[in-house]
């Protein structure tokens, strides 16, 4: 693993709502750090409601976790593009974030612990 990037069970349990609904709630995230960002919650793939997820088109590398494929988020009153990404098939070093979901929070979405 990059030495930048730290992967770890997050603490206590955490929630991801989008257009006022509950997209998912997990005792069993990971919390993600990668150098001076703030860290992100990855959500195992069980505890979200894939109903409210269309895949997209796009890709993004990133050389140190690999290829990500991303989802948009789609509620009753809007779609939130793009909004969430996978690493399905990461590099050996951050392996644990495979079959896990990451949220850009912000427009609509809010990660949360509760």
């Amino acid at each position: 693993m990059a030495d930048h990037i730290t992967i770890r069970k997050a603490p206590g349990t955490w929630t991801v709502r989008a257009g006022g609904a509950v997209l998912g709630e997990s005792s069993n995230a990971l919390e993600l750090s990668e150098g001076d960002y703030p860290f992100v919650i990855y959500f195992p793939r069980e505890d979200i409601a894939t109903a409210f997820l269309d895949r997209t088109d796009k890709t993004t590398h990133c050389p140190h976790k690999g290829d990500a494929n991303y989802y948009s988020v789609v509620t009753k009153s809007q779609t939130l593009t793009n909004a969430v990404w996978t690493y399905e098939s990461p590099k050996d070093g951050v392996a644990r974030i495979k079959d896990h979901l990451a949220f850009y929070v912000g427009d609509g979405i809010a990660v949360e612990q509760i």
